[in-house]
């Protein structure tokens, strides 16, 4: 910083000033702004950013609304699953929020390496072993282990679950999501380290008439999304969808190209004649042409040689049959 000295006129109209009131004292002590801080914990950086966090909860929002129409069929009872939540902790807190006993259905995504966890809480847990077993739907009077056919039971509606989890992230990045291991106790078994950072979708359920809510979260490490992070990103989906046509595109445009109209013309031969000889052409006149009759014939697609044909006959109309493809730069 640099200093100016004062003229005695300057000096002298300053304590004018300052004597007359017109300038305080306070207006020449200098003012010190206080720096903003932000508390950031190094033991649980966000690896997740806001926009990964948004992809997922719009990704799963379609997620939650396959579910609530597969399990409404599957159930034959009414069934509500919406996004309650889309945050970031460490795999210790999400252990620690979840109930025991609880279902967690541990399971790979594969090509993604790594695991993931599905946990079903016992309030959306057993009213729907109640309606698998022909019950109304109801929880029971207290929370109790599962036994073993219920767990054989859960696990294939688990995979089902998975495979609609499938159909949902389709749009973004395939994998093939496969059950690993059912456990009810989160806290005996080392499933994902402690520290690691998982993204935790909570998906609230209504099952029945309402009185059965339940909470289902769905915990997908970074580790195992970490290959896949860039197709979270908006500009990345916008691209890949005007690049890439979906299925029914692809098929209405196959359709409409199918349905177009193109020339075909069979060249049997060429030659060269005086303008004399062929005005005086008649029917039943022979014309030699420079090709032999053991040669293909060249078959023009719009004006253009696309394929070798030999000629013959198809019940009562000339036909040609296709046996190769011109090649470049053949005669």
């Amino acid at each position: 910083m640099t200093k100016e000295t004062l003229s005695q006129g300057e000096i002298d109209a300053i304590l004018a000033a300052l004597s007359s009131g017109k300038v305080k004292i306070d207006d020449f002590k200098e003012t010190k702004k206080e720096a903003q801080y932000r508390p950031y914990d190094f033991r649980r950086p966000n690896k997740f950013s806001k926009e990964h966090l948004r992809t997922l909860q719009t990704l799963h929002d379609n997620y939650a609304r396959i579910l609530s129409s597969f399990l409404s069929g599957y159930l034959r009872a009414n069934v509500v699953v919406r996004v309650a939540s889309v945050d970031q902790f460490t795999f210790d807190d999400f252990v620690r929020s979840v109930p025991t006993p609880t279902l967690l259905t541990v399971f790979s995504l594969k090509p993604l390496k790594g695991m993931a966890v599905v946990e079903m809480n016992p309030q959306f847990l057993f009213p729907v072993i109640d309606l698998l077993f022909g019950g109304p739907g109801e929880l029971p009077r207290r929370v109790r282990d599962l036994t073993d056919i219920e767990m054989a039971v859960m696990r294939k509606l688990a995979a089902k679950l998975l495979e609609n989890l499938g159909f949902a992230w389709n749009d973004v990045y395939k994998v093939e999501p496969e059950i690993e291991s059912l456990e009810t106790k989160p806290r005996l078994h080392q499933i994902i380290s402690p520290s690691e950072i998982v993204a935790v979708i909570t998906f609230t359920t209504v099952v029945g008439d309402g009185t059965a809510r339940g909470l289902m979260n769905l915990c997908l490490p970074h580790i195992t999304l970490d290959p896949m992070l860039s197709y979270l990103s908006s500009y990345r989906r916008y691209e890949t969808n005007a690049l890439q046509a979906e299925g029914d595109e692809a098929a209405r445009i196959q359709q409409w190209i199918e349905r177009a109209s193109v020339s075909l013309t069979v060249v049997t031969g060429e030659t060269e004649i005086l303008v004399r000889d062929f005005l005086q052409l008649q029917v039943g006149d022979v014309v030699p042409i420079n090709r032999r009759v053991t040669q293909d014939l060249d078959l023009l697609v719009e004006d253009v040689c696309k394929f070798k044909v030999q000629a013959g006959v198809l019940g009562r109309y000339n036909a040609v049959q296709i046996t190769s493809f011109k090649e470049m730069g053949e005669a």
